[in-house]
């Protein structure tokens, strides 16, 4: 195994792990704003904070991929 299959696993990690974090950070403000005006908003806000996350677990499953159709 070469270098360039452990690079494309970190690549395609990374990428999804960089997005999720961008888009949390744009929803966590508007969020707190929301939160702040209409405080029954706060279980909604939430659901929408977690949302990214697939995009963590599908670049996990990518970057698994990689490794194991490789061998």
């Amino acid at each position: 195994m070469g270098w360039e299959i452990p690079i494309g696993a970190g690549i395609a990690f990374a990428g999804g792990a960089i997005a999720t974090g961008y888009a949390q950070s744009r929803i966590g403000a508007a969020g707190s704003a929301t939160i702040a005006e209409r405080p029954e908003s706060t279980g909604g806000i939430i659901v929408l904070e977690a949302i990214p996350e697939t995009m963590v677990i599908l670049g996990f499953v990518v970057a698994s991929m990689i490794i194991i159709m490789v061998k």
